[in-house]
């Protein structure tokens, strides 16, 4: 590797491994905008976003000696996993995941699925960081980290169909505020 050369990933962790601390400002430098974005989708205030991803920097700062690289991606993989194991244990300590019902009507509107592509990603994640703690850790739990009701249930001490009624109410919420953003928008058009 040249002086210039931006170590590769697997580079990048061998140095933290050996305790060089460059790399390891560069791996947070790498990664610290995503893993934000990751932690605010389940935490809607910024103080806790902070928080939780100063806790989650130190727990992977503390384990990667026991990390085991398996190719591209893994690194960033496995602190998306702790970023997200960090921001569920503080909805748990400091929240306490609150079921809200919905209107009737608002859960019929989950039936049909708003078209999203004219809705910019900073819209829709604004939108999602609003729904209620129960409604959003379950939705991104179950769309974005691709996790079933049942582990779902587990990793947040819910039954599953608690799991299952959450993401069906966060649904119901979603499709509210995006067709009242397209209704608005279209309207000043």
């Amino acid at each position: 590797m040249t002086n210039n050369a931006i170590p590769n990933e697997e580079q990048t962790l061998r140095l933290i491994q050996s305790g060089d601390t460059t790399a390891m400002k560069s791996l947070y430098c790498r990664h610290v905008r995503y893993l934000t974005a990751v932690c605010s989708r389940y935490l809607a205030a910024d103080e806790d976003v902070k928080d939780v991803l100063q806790e989650a920097f130190l727990r992977i700062f503390s384990s990667v000696g026991r990390f085991e690289y398996r190719g591209e991606g893994s690194l960033r993989a496995w602190m998306t996993r702790i970023v997200v194991n960090e921001a569920l244990k503080h909805i748990r300590r400091e929240q306490r995941l609150q079921t809200t019902d919905l209107k009737q009507e608002l859960t019929e509107a989950a039936q049909e699925e708003p078209p999203m592509e004219d809705i910019p990603a900073e819209t829709l994640h604004a939108m999602i960081r609003d729904l209620p703690a129960g409604y959003r850790t379950v939705f991104n739990l179950y769309v974005m980290e691709r996790k079933s009701h049942r582990e779902i249930a587990s990793l947040l001490d819910i039954s599953e169909s608690t799991s299952a009624s959450q993401l069906h109410r966060a649904k119901a919420l979603l499709a509210e505020k995006i067709k009242r953003y397209i209704t608005a928008n279209s309207a000043s058009r």
